[in-house]
């Protein structure tokens, strides 16, 4: 049996009188969360890179080799991602919204954990990796979809190794020139994970309802997050 330190302990106590003395609660909920759902995170827990940034927007859009490199590490890294699993934290969020002590969940995640684990109206801040849009005519596909067109169109890396990276990406070395990228088989266009890219903006939709979440609560409960993205912030 798992036991708290006293350290541990007096943290713990210090939430339940917190989530106790506030009736309604925003949540916002970063990479941290999903750690313990095998998920990696970009930074470490004083918000230093662990690794190299992620792509920004503008080099996926204008870059061909930027998007063979991103789809040939996403193709094996989206398994992995597809696997992960809401852990006790999701969970524990998603009973204590359903008791009604959360005003809103607002994430900076793409994973998708905690509508998997039971939360309902929660704001992916960043949108959501399950879906890939044309950038062209808008049509939407599933990833899994997109799965399967990056598998049957590249039979030659799907053998490939590598090991989960933050997001559904995964670390990869390998020739990527000879990698196809699909295009939209609506229109022929360019695709992309339907997700905010560094170097992007937050559609005001979203931004808009993550302020109404925070406006409407009486506290701010920040879970696995440094506040480093200014998104977020």
């Amino acid at each position: 049996m798992r036991t708290l330190s006293s350290r541990q302990n007096d943290g713990a106590n210090d939430l339940v009188d917190f989530i106790r003395s506030n009736r309604r609660i925003a949540v916002l909920t970063g990479a941290g969360i999903s750690t313990a759902s095998d998920i990696p995170g970009y930074r470490d827990a004083d918000g230093n890179w662990q690794r190299k940034p992620p792509v920004t927007h503008q080099e996926f859009m204008g870059n061909l080799d930027v998007r063979k490199r991103y789809w040939a590490r996403s193709m094996l890294g989206w398994p992995m991602m597809r696997a992960a699993r809401p852990n006790s934290a999701h969970g524990a969020l998603a009973r204590l919204q359903a008791g009604g002590g959360i005003a809103g969940i607002v994430t900076q995640n793409v994973d998708g954990l905690h509508t998997a684990a039971g939360s309902d109206r929660v704001i992916e801040l960043h949108g959501r990796l399950r879906e890939v849009r044309c950038m062209d005519c808008g049509a939407v596909h599933t990833r899994q979809e997109m799965q399967h067109m990056l598998e049957n169109a590249n039979p030659q890396f799907r053998a490939g190794e590598a090991s989960v990276a933050p997001d559904g990406d995964a670390d990869l070395d390998a020739d990527f020139d000879t990698f196809n990228v699909p295009a939209c088989d609506a229109c022929g266009g360019l695709v992309k994970p339907d997700v905010v890219f560094y170097g992007d903006s937050v559609p005001k939709p979203l931004a808009d309802a993550a302020m109404s979440a925070v406006v409407a609560a009486d506290a701010v409960l920040v879970v696995g997050s440094t506040l480093m993205v200014r998104s977020s912030y």
